[in-house]
């Protein structure tokens, strides 16, 4: 598994940045994830940070080195993540919980397969032309589909900030999880927030993932959305992986190099507020043995 990737995120015109993101893998399995805190509640980036660190604590414990059920893990790991901060709601006595929007990608095999609560996205690109992205669970992206608005106008509606579905509501989260895609060396995956996507047109999105290595393209990328914002940009975040890049580059990540057993993360599972990364129960440590078993049998069977 071969593969560049890059993070960049920037502040905005806003008081904090409530954006985070990150990634991690092994030999043979690679996760990314960007959460997008909403300001509208309590401390939404507190619900972004714990998103983050349980998807990357399920990821190290269930990737040994791959993923028996890349489907099954992104719906585990985003629904735990969804517990976790109805947990941290109920610890800390809040009136309501923290609540993030969220997009995380697993890759191994040669394939991606992806998953979203909320307008965080992911973009596959190919050769400049968008193969396929995430649909956002907002109002005006229902307004798109009834076909009472066009898919152009969405960036600058006036209620394209009002979203329909994320981790830490009331109600259980729907998980919008892909099929599975076949990645082609050169194609690129987009993670971003929205005051990425809503600052720069999907066509000058997929025109400029391309246009060289990403450690400089996406820092870039982040800093002309915040241009065409102006003094209102929101955070702005983004992370993309350029699969199988010809050359070796300082951005390049060759996972075969790695251990048997390592993994490198940029996902730091540190506490929140003083509490430590949730342990999985025993049923999800049954679950997790049971699924690398399956994923040995596989791979003996090849």
């Amino acid at each position: 598994m071969r593969f560049s990737i890059f993070q960049d995120s920037a502040l905005g015109g806003r008081a904090s940045n409530q954006d985070r993101m990150g990634y991690c893998f092994t030999r043979e399995s690679l996760l990314m994830v960007v959460a997008d805190g909403m300001g509208g509640h309590l401390r939404g980036e507190v619900a972004a940070q714990i998103t983050m660190q349980t998807a990357g604590a399920v990821f190290q414990q269930m990737a040994k080195p791959v993923l028996g059920d890349p489907i099954g893990f992104l719906d585990h790991a985003l629904r735990q993540a969804h517990r976790e901060i109805l947990r941290y709601q109920s610890l800390h006595g809040m009136p309501e919980s923290p609540r993030t929007t969220v997009v995380a990608c697993v890759v191994q095999g040669g394939k991606a397969w992806w998953a979203h609560a909320g307008d965080s996205r992911l973009y596959w690109i190919r050769n400049g032309m968008l193969l396929a992205r995430t649909r956002d669970h907002s109002k005006v992206e229902n307004l798109v589909a009834l076909g009472l608005l066009q898919p152009h106008e969405q960036e600058q509606h006036p209620e394209r900030n009002k979203v329909l579905n994320c981790l830490g509501s009331p109600f259980e989260p729907t998980i919008e999880i892909s099929r599975g895609a076949d990645l082609q060396p050169g194609d690129h995956l987009l993670l971003c927030s929205d005051g990425l996507w809503s600052a720069l047109p999907e066509s000058e999105l997929c025109r400029r993932i391309g246009a060289g290595a990403v450690s400089a393209v996406i820092p870039s990328m982040v800093q002309q959305a915040l241009v065409n914002a102006g003094r209102g940009a929101d955070n702005t975040t983004a992370l993309a992986m350029h699969w199988e890049g010809e050359s070796l580059s300082v951005d390049t990540m060759a996972a075969p190099q790695l251990p048997d057993g390592a993994v490198t993360t940029t996902i730091t599972l540190q506490p929140v507020d003083g509490e430590a990364v949730p342990d999985l129960s025993e049923d999800e440590i049954e679950r997790t043995i049971n699924e690398i078993r399956s994923a040995i049998e596989k791979t003996s069977a090849r």
